[in-house]
């Protein structure tokens, strides 16, 4: 008799989760949504075209950085490390040069950031964006 009213309890005692998931289902395309409408952070760069920007000034510091990650100056590979001790002998000279980054197409962005910040930091007044050939 025990064991029949125990089996009984145990049929009734049942949980629904049909609630639950609703609720957890209706919480997941809520995040996707919101998610799709959070702009992510980032420097936003205009490129100019190729047939309008002129990298050969004679007035500026002119820095190559290839796809590889190679960075190029007067016509020498430096190292990532010495680019701002180049520049600042480059603007002992003239201290009013610019520095122009030309980047190609395929390099990474920590390359481009990391020189840049490198010229900020050697003292150049401005820095000018060049863009490869498509």
């Amino acid at each position: 008799m025990r064991r029949l009213a125990k089996q009984q309890e145990d049929e009734g005692a049942e949980i629904d989760l049909t609630p639950m998931l609703d609720v957890v289902f209706i919480m997941l395309i809520f995040f996707i949504v919101v998610a799709s409408f959070i702009k992510e952070a980032g420097i936003e760069v205009s490129r100019p075209d190729s047939a309008k920007s002129d990298p050969s000034d004679a007035t500026s510091i002119l820095v190559n950085i290839r796809s590889d990650n190679q960075i190029w100056m007067e016509n020498r590979r430096v190292d990532a490390r010495a680019v701002r001790a180049n520049i600042q002998r480059l603007l002992a000279n003239d201290p009013e040069q610019a520095v122009t980054i030309k980047v190609e197409k395929g390099a990474k962005a920590g390359a481009v950031v990391d020189v840049a910040d490198a010229a900020r930091e050697a003292g150049a007044g401005a820095v000018n964006w060049a863009s490869e050939g498509k």
